[in-house]
């Protein structure tokens, strides 16, 4: 593994990372692909075709469905979904949060109900890394807990505290794990995960303590669930500069344009949310004048793709009026139109991200395109 920073501008990084599985240029956008798949009908043959750097697929759903086993038989994730490219998986740890209902957290670990069949799981650190082995994919992310932002100091403290003790349990197994002569990724890459939910201390405290691990990379998790977007960029904006500046910096599960422009400002350069896929699904589209739902009367005869010049499938060749047509007609086809244009919205912004850092321009790129974004054409509401 190799991180190498090629510019700054400002606190925004443009670097390079090289990895068994390829070389990934930063800032990125991991396309999320929970159960090995993007949600709305999108192949990795697109992935490819659309610009798409990492996928990024969920340890606990594809341990229980179908099995990481089954997936380390098969010759591990990457082969398993035909992606030539770097994969990186999450820990399971955001089910401890997502999934609070059907879970009980202890010290070794965390005890599920399965959300598929009710049956019991029990995930903890060495657990986690031995079905990320299976996957074989090429970052793995360590076990946490992603306590709920505005949970009371007490509990985030303690909570803190058992992530980072899960943490050197990780890293621990990871190296064992990496040993074995039947691992079919012995460079597999660890990350850990800061927590602290909106409490500064509590949040720089972590960050120097996971800092002297010295791990492959280095995510702030807990945000995005629940605060504020001005709390979150509170908490960037005192936590990044604890975290080693030469690895990536990852945030976890962030999120809109605007907040990836933020973020890239503060020095974060992994990203990954289902926000484009989730609202494609829903016929909300991203357009660099807002967002659009092509589900509205007024794109019932309209003669343009959804962005005109965009280079995607879909508006090379459709125009929203048909898109639209498709969405009504709850034919699958329009999901995937929008998925796939969203995705390449979000990849596009990436490349630009990356060229206004190269060009010592990125503040002017940030406020120019939230202003096109927020202007008075996009639909209100939307």
């Amino acid at each position: 593994m190799k991180y190498q920073i090629l510019t700054k501008d400002g606190r925004a990084k443009r670097a390079r990372f090289e990895t068994v599985h390829g070389t990934v240029e930063t800032p990125l956008f991991m396309n999320v692909g929970t159960a090995a798949a993007i949600k709305g009908a999108v192949a990795t043959s697109d992935l490819e075709q659309i610009g798409t750097q990492i996928e990024l697929s969920n340890t606990y759903h594809l341990h229980v469905r179908p099995g990481d086993q089954v997936v380390k038989a098969l010759g591990g994730i990457r082969k398993f979904m035909s992606w030539e490219k770097p994969v990186l998986t999450d820990s399971g740890g955001f089910q401890v949060f997502s999934l609070a209902g059907l879970r009980k957290i202890k010290e070794e670990g965390v005890y599920f109900n399965s959300h598929v069949d009710g049956r019991k799981i029990f995930m903890g650190p060495e657990e986690s890394m031995r079905i990320q082995s299976n996957l074989a994919s090429t970052i793995a992310m360590a076990f946490d807990e992603c306590a709920p932002a505005k949970a009371e100091r007490d509990y985030i403290e303690h909570s803190v505290a058992r992530t980072t003790r899960w943490l050197a349990r990780c890293k621990a197994e990871m190296e064992r794990l990496n040993s074995l002569p039947d691992t079919l990724n012995p460079h597999q890459l660890l990350f850990g995960i800061n927590q602290g939910g909106v409490l500064e201390d509590v949040r720089i405290a972590h960050a120097h303590a996971i800092s002297q691990l010295d791990l492959d990379g280095y995510a702030i998790g807990g945000l995005a669930v629940g605060e504020s977007h001005e709390e979150m960029y509170r908490i960037l904006d005192v936590t990044v500069p604890h975290l080693p500046e030469d690895k990536p910096t990852y945030l976890m599960g962030v999120g809109t344009p605007a907040n990836i422009l933020e973020a890239v400002e503060r020095g974060v350069d992994f990203f990954d949310c289902v926000y484009p896929s989730r609202n494609g699904r829903h016929g909300h589209v991203y357009t660099n004048h807002g967002k659009l739902n092509l589900f509205n009367a007024k794109y019932e005869l309209d003669e343009r793709p959804i962005e005109e010049g965009c280079g995607c499938p879909a508006c090379r060749r459709y125009s929203r009026a048909y898109i639209r047509h498709l969405l009504k007609a709850k034919e699958m086809l329009g999901m995937r139109f929008c998925v796939l244009h969203n995705l390449y919205f979000y990849n596009t912004m990436m490349s630009e991200i990356r060229e206004a850092i190269e060009n010592h321009c990125f503040t002017q790129y940030k406020s120019e395109k939230l202003a096109r974004m927020q202007s008075a054409g996009a639909e209100k509401g939307e």
